[in-house]
């Protein structure tokens, strides 16, 4: 039987699914300390994120510039 808890205290409806999150959470950070790969600088993430999001931007721009056939 599930424990309720109540949304003031937790975002998770039981304390089953906030244990299984936490089990979760904590594998993940432990896969990120575990992974041999150097880290990337804040800055340097930062600008490669915002590259990306350029291009992505730019390929939209593109799509929604090119005359549509209208079928006619």
């Amino acid at each position: 039987m599930s424990t309720a808890l109540s949304p003031i205290v937790s975002e998770f409806e039981t304390k089953e699914q906030a244990a299984s999150y936490d089990r979760w959470f904590q594998a993940k950070v432990q896969a990120s300390r575990d992974d041999p790969r150097p880290s990337v600088p804040h800055d340097q993430a930062m600008a490669l994120m915002r590259d990306k999001l350029t291009a992505k931007r730019e390929d939209q721009d593109r799509i929604n510039s090119r005359p549509r056939n209208r079928g006619v």
